[in-house]
């Protein structure tokens, strides 16, 4: 590849400090491991910045994206079908590639000091580099074979990490869970992807948008089943209803792997996909509208489920659903850019959030369960302090990040008519139920008395301490980025006025400054409903929680069982699969006819086997008899007249040419 902004190097150097590790870390000393692990990561963010550099300082104007970087040689050339092997680097690849590389890069850092002590250390960062190589392929691919393969590799690298414990059930059963239902929607988009090349006969993303442009009277038809298929698949990658279930489980990892999917990498795939092929989307407001509601109704489920959880990483794994659910909802209102602004805060407070949660669990030697914790501000302060910020972030109070993106989604809601009424409603409880569970784990965590004497909380260390910080920072103003004043009030116009060019006019529209204010002033309001409520029940009256749930026992056991559907998958989905296989496949397919074929060839060998020993008896008398019968037959076939003999029984023979 040629260019002058080498973005072939982003993930390329991942990659090769995936192969350097992967084969040569288990016989290196362990700094060596570290460097080159660091190193890669660090590399493709240096990368990033000197395109954003170039392209915004240097050299080309804003006006000139996308920048497009192609191999020169031919990937894929069948007939009328051309792929090309191609980077390209818009407004929108550009803020998902800062994010990818920049809070992965901080994940490394952190794990140097988590990880220190594990026999599997080289195998881990091996691993979380492959992982970057294929989400940053993933993000720069100009067509949608190319992001398939980051896609799949993004689902392989999970189910590497997730299951990296694998002399531990659990965690090799979760890896298994989420490689197989991530195969689910993979399906659909591999179904999406053949209705794209039959229908447009290209899988190039600009291509696609410029027929769609020259025809603007195409609408839904079977655009809305590309549309549809496109969401199975980003459903499956970002945990949406119905295929959220893997996510849970994913914490099963290390708690860095935890950090690296739910903020910066796998979860985010879908909602940037369906970013990126947000044409289609728009031509198909059925589909448009599937999407809107599969994000509030998952945002709304999960956070429910979040409300009762004990275990720390578990409810953040069930906050990470819901705030995907954001997302997707600011997609299906058409404000892809207010979604992706949530993409980008998530991270930030989201990798907060769950390194926090590993610097708690490191420090109290590997519990877990919030039960058992407490009195950790003193032992943990600066710990304390961030997880402070990411809760007031991801609660949405102002002037914390999650408090501009979240509420640019709601407001978008909020102007699509009765119905985007409807779900700025439900995302308004959802804003109330993710404030309440937030501050639940804050007080279970952190404040109160320790509630277990087998905890004896030690020091972070600074490796692990330093991305903290940083992220903190980032979770404080990370949401300023968009500000600018117009008409006496702040709005977020600046970074949806960025990313038009890519996502569309719709994205930088704007509506009331005063309405816009008003429905600020009532999510924070329920924020605040959500802070007092857990402030009541776990600091102020700390035996009441425990009353609630013995006096609405099946409510209680509802959403502490996450409503049963892992259970019901399991009675409708696995053990009938695993009955077909056992019984069906196993019995019919193996023994009968795999079985039967076997059998009947070994008893073929055995028979000419035996017929040839009879041949190779070593007797002379013998081989003078088969002699003189093999000349026999040769005369007999000579001598008689076979032609006139079959003639009489109407069987004629071609003998030309003998």
């Amino acid at each position: 590849m040629n260019g002058s902004l080498h973005l072939w190097l982003i993930p390329l150097l991942p990659f090769a400090g995936f192969l350097f590790n992967g084969i040569l870390g288990r016989r290196l000393p362990k700094w060596l491991v570290t460097t080159v692990a660091l190193l890669a990561p660090l590399a493709a963010f240096g990368v990033v910045l000197n395109a954003t550099w170039v392209l915004f300082t240097i050299g080309p104007t804003l006006g000139s994206l996308p920048y497009v970087e192609t191999c020169p040689l031919p990937w894929i050339s069948i007939g009328a079908l051309h792929v090309d092997f191609s980077f390209v680097l818009d407004q929108l690849s550009l803020v998902m590639l800062l994010v990818v590389t920049g809070v992965g890069f901080l994940i490394h850092v952190y794990s140097v000091g988590y990880m220190h002590d594990d026999e599997g250390y080289a195998r881990y960062f091996s691993f979380l580099n492959l992982f970057l190589f294929f989400m940053t392929l993933l993000v720069l691919a100009g067509n949608a074979l190319l992001m398939f393969v980051g896609w799949e590799g993004v689902g392989l690298a999970s189910y590497l990490l997730i299951g990296f414990y694998f002399q531990k059930k659990s965690a090799a059963d979760a890896g298994k869970k989420a490689f197989i239902v991530n195969r689910i929607g993979d399906f659909g988009f591999l179904i999406g992807m053949f209705l794209l090349l039959a229908n447009f006969g290209t899988l190039t993303f600009t291509e696609i948008a410029a027929k769609l442009a020259a025809n603007p009277g195409w609408q839904g038809g079977i655009l809305t089943v590309i549309a549809l298929c496109l969401l199975l698949g980003a459903a499956g990658k970002s945990a949406q209803l119905p295929l959220y279930i893997w996510l849970p489980d994913a914490m099963e990892g290390p708690t860095p792997v935890s950090a690296l999917i739910h903020a910066a990498t796998m979860v985010t795939a879908g909602v940037y996909m369906i970013a990126r092929t947000h044409v289609l989307f728009d031509h198909s407001p059925f589909a448009l509208g599937t999407v809107a509601v599969v994000g509030a109704a998952t945002a709304l489920f999960a956070a429910t489920i979040g409300l009762v959880q004990n275990d720390i990483k578990r409810v953040l794994a069930y906050s990470t659903i819901s705030q995907l659910g954001y997302m997707f909802l600011g997609c299906g209102v058409a404000a892809y850019s207010a979604a992706i602004f949530h993409l980008v805060t998530h991270a930030f407070f989201k990798a907060l959030l769950f390194l926090a949660a590993g610097s708690v669990i490191h420090a109290i030697g590997g519990e877990q369960d919030l039960r058992k914790m407490g009195g950790l501000w003193k032992k943990l302060p600066v710990t304390f302090a961030v997880t402070t910020v990411g809760v007031l972030a991801i609660a949405g109070f102002p002037p914390f990040a999650g408090f501009f993106s979240k509420d640019a989604i709601l407001y978008a809601a909020f102007m699509q008519g009765a119905g985007g009424k409807a779900l700025w409603f439900v995302g308004l409880v959802t804003a109330l139920l993710t404030s309440f569970y937030m501050f639940r784990l804050w007080y279970l965590a952190f404040l109160g008395k320790p509630r277990s004497k087998e905890a004896h909380p030690h020091s972070t260390p600074w490796s692990m301490l330093g991305p903290l910080l940083i992220l903190g920072l980032l979770s404080i103003c990370g949401g300023w980025i968009g500000i600018e004043r117009s008409a006496g009030w702040i709005n977020m116009e600046r970074f949806s006025g960025f990313l038009a060019p890519a996502l569309g006019a719709r994205a930088a529209e704007s509506g009331s400054a005063h309405l816009e204010l008003i429905l600020s002033i009532f999510a924070v309001a329920v924020a605040l409903v959500g802070w007092f409520v857990a402030d009541l029940l776990y600091r102020q009256r700390p035996a009441r929680p425990a009353q609630l749930a013995a006096a609405y026992p099946d409510s209680y056991k509802l959403l502490a069982n996450k409503y049963y559907v892992d259970e019901f998958y399991g009675a409708t989905v696995v053990k009938p699969l695993l009955v077909l296989s056992t019984y069906l496949l196993g019995w019919v397919v193996d023994k009968a006819l795999l079985g039967g074929a076997a059998w009947l060839l070994g008893g073929i060998a055995t028979f000419a086997g035996a017929l040839l020993q009879r041949w190779q008896s070593g007797n002379l008398r013998s081989y003078a008899a088969w002699l003189a019968a093999g000349a026999a037959a040769v005369l007999l076939f000579v001598v008689v007249p076979w032609s006139a003999f079959l003639a009489n029984f109407g069987i004629h023979l071609n003998m030309a040419g003998h």
